[in-house]
């Protein structure tokens, strides 16, 4: 096929950090959504966004169905957009995030996108915050509103890939490059080689355990990186 690998990429710690920013905006679309204070919000690591949503509704006795959900989205992207300068003051790129991509970029035949719970624009914001959305091809992406589960985001994806080039792609076609244990589940569950990066809330131990065999500590290690992709 004309793209040999796509790299399949996780945003939120693997790719930047928004130091408490995100939450924030969360909080801020959900009062505006339902009208009522977030006090707490339900598991966020590898989950997706209409979960984490659904889940954090229930934790305040509220009831959502796919309207409140659409209507969260669309808040939540203008809180990015209006708070974008504050995000990027506040938040910033991981280390070694902006030369993984573009060391990657010149190698032939690799098309890197995004595999994430964000809703796309919101994922298309926070990357453009942190000047990281240069290499990435959006029409080829899997985001939160585009299934509940991981896994089959995994599968969108290389459905769009297919579509796109108008060829067959197989998992093994792919890489997913996260940093959590639901990355890696998603990975397995759907046969995509996996590179596990421990730059998030999830210790190589962690990441191990959920079944990761491809363990890097950070993006730091370009070369490392680059020699994972290319052998998984």
């Amino acid at each position: 096929m004309t793209a040999r690998r796509i790299v399949l990429w996780d945003i939120d710690h693997t790719l930047i950090d928004t130091r408490g920013v995100g939450r924030e905006l969360s909080a801020q679309a959900f009062e505006q959504v339902t009208g009522v204070p977030m006090l707490k919000q339900a598991k966020i690591d590898g989950i997706t966004e209409s979960v984490i949503f659904r889940e954090t509704a229930k934790l305040h006795g509220l009831q959502t169905d796919r309207h409140d959900f659409e209507r969260f989205a669309s808040a939540l992207t203008k809180a990015h957009l209006a708070r974008a300068s504050e995000l990027r003051e506040r938040g910033h790129a991981l280390t070694g995030a902006a030369a993984a991509l573009e060391a990657l970029s010149a190698i032939p035949g690799v098309v890197q996108t995004v595999l994430t719970g964000n809703v796309r624009m919101v994922a298309e914001i926070k990357l453009q915050v942190f000047g990281l959305d240069r290499h990435i091809r959006w029409d080829i992406g899997a985001f939160g509103e585009d299934d509940d589960v991981r896994a089959e985001l995994v599968r969108i994806a290389l459905g769009r890939v297919a579509s796109m080039f108008g060829e067959p792609v197989t998992a093994s076609d792919a890489v997913l490059i996260g940093d959590t244990p639901a990355d890696v589940e998603a990975a397995l569950e759907s046969g995509v080689p996996m590179i596990a990066v421990a730059s998030g809330r999830s210790s190589v131990d962690d990441l191990r355990d959920a079944g990761a065999v491809r363990i890097l500590p950070s993006l730091a290690d370009t070369g490392g990186l680059v020699a994972m992709v290319r052998e998984a």
